[in-house]
């Protein structure tokens, strides 16, 4: 073969691997923006928020030292939470945290998705999503899996909130306690 002939044949191949490259970075880009304009897959800004929220409770609890330091600071980070929270969704966190903690001492306060939680075990137990976290008409006391609810085959795990009276406070320290064991 001659030296044209071989440096032809070199642009050629080096031609075609670039073209294909491009093709399949077209391709990609398409589908990519063809699944993003569909919805498929996609988060909403309050759900990115919240995971970015749980990352950084991920990363706080490794860099944490002792046990009793770290209870304290994840008991000091919900409170502050719950402080910053609008005046609804403030007030009636303070007073399901109130509740909470004084119907089971035991359980951990601290974050779950950047909203209050109490833990048992170092496990998410319950949970108070706040309203305007996901823009909702009430706030939600949900229970994890870990909570002792279980009644037959089908029970509730999650109730609205939009006030707390003191009939709606004996009936969540009673759940508190049930869910606990």
């Amino acid at each position: 073969m001659s030296p044209t002939a071989k440096t032809t044949t070199a642009k050629t191949t080096t031609a075609r691997t670039t073209t294909a490259r491009k093709k399949t970075t077209a391709k990609k880009a398409a589908t990519t923006t063809a699944a993003a304009e569909r919805g498929t897959g996609s988060f909403t800004a309050e759900e990115k928020a919240a995971m970015k929220e749980r990352a950084a409770e991920a990363r706080a609890e490794k860099r944490s030292g002792s046990a009793r330091k770290k209870a304290a600071e994840d008991a000091a980070a919900c409170e502050a939470k719950i402080a910053e929270m609008p005046d609804g969704d403030r007030v009636l966190c303070e007073r399901l945290h109130a509740v909470i903690t004084t119907a089971a001492p035991e359980l951990a306060p601290r974050l779950y998705y950047g909203m209050p939680a109490y833990a048992k075990d170092g496990k998410v137990l319950c949970f108070v999503q706040p309203a305007e976290k996901f823009g909702t008409r009430y706030a939600t006391l949900g229970f994890q899996d870990v909570a002792a609810l279980d009644d037959g085959s089908f029970w509730p795990t999650a109730w609205a909130v939009t006030t707390l009276t003191a009939a709606d406070a004996k009936t969540v320290a009673a759940l508190v306690k049930r869910a606990v064991g």
